[in-house]
């Protein structure tokens, strides 16, 4: 691996910790899309990704918890469930051929952009329901296990879908719910990532000097958290997306062409 290469890495890997800390998301999309346009396989991004998701998740959150924005119970309900759906989506990852799990991954990029801007509607309307229009248990359950189910199948946290739907369902505000997702991604994480490490698709090397990167980068970004305001972060966000969504499908193609 030339030196050209390592830095790649570390700075993918410290973009995604900013990200991971400051939207509440794990970073794969920057992890994922930053290993296939390096020439690895779709399943090796999607699970080296995982490991590097784990390493920022808990970055991100032993600085939440030691600034005390960190709620255990809010963690523990939404965590169980993802942590039992997780290997779901590692048993359908190691199955879907490559171009169709690129695909899907492009589809998840556009969807995303449409739930960033939802998320961002409910910040500005400071939408907080003391009574959830879904029962609260109910709402946990099905956004927990659908964050375990991504984060097995195509390597992200998560946390671009977690953070709307807590703020939807539960009545959160942005911040407790970006907070909440980061503790939530560190169980998704673990459980995928040993599911993809016992089918061998891990890239270790690289996936810990993507996870080094990715720890300083979330310290950094949760510092800030509470001072900053994300209407700027979200808009590059969601432009960032946009690019990389059609990256995929331009991936997607090729390999079926090649098919």
């Amino acid at each position: 691996m030339i030196t050209g290469s390592l830095l790649i890495l570390a700075s993918g890997g410290f973009l995604s910790g900013i990200l991971s800390g400051l939207l509440g998301i794990g970073g794969g999309f920057i992890v994922v899309s930053l290993l296939v346009s390096l020439g690895y396989t779709p399943i090796q991004a999607v699970a080296t990704s995982t490991l590097v998701i784990v390493m920022s998740s808990i970055s991100g959150s032993l600085q939440n918890w030691r600034m005390g924005y960190l709620d255990y119970k809010r963690v523990i309900h939404l965590g169980l469930p993802a942590l039992i759906t997780a290997p779901i989506g590692v048993y359908l990852a190691n199955r879907i051929p490559s171009y169709l799990l690129l695909s899907i991954f492009g589809l998840f990029l556009i969807a995303s952009i449409y739930l960033v801007e939802l998320r961002k509607r409910l910040a500005i309307k400071g939408k907080k329901s003391k009574e959830p229009k879904i029962n609260s248990v109910v709402s946990r359950i099905g956004a927990g296990s659908l964050t375990g189910i991504l984060t097995g199948l195509l390597g992200v946290g998560g946390g671009a879908v977690l953070v709307p739907l807590q703020m939807l369902l539960l009545g959160e505000p942005i911040k407790v719910a970006i907070q909440t997702s980061l503790g939530v991604i560190v169980a998704t994480a673990v459980s995928a990532c040993i599911g993809h490490a016992s089918e061998g698709h891990i890239l270790f090397i690289q996936g810990f000097l993507l996870g080094a990167g990715g720890f300083l980068g979330a310290q950094v970004s949760t510092r800030f958290l509470p001072k900053l305001s994300e209407s700027i972060v979200v808009r590059l966000f969601r432009i960032f997306l946009a690019i990389i969504s059609t990256y995929m499908f331009w991936q997607a193609w090729t390999i079926y062409q090649g098919v």
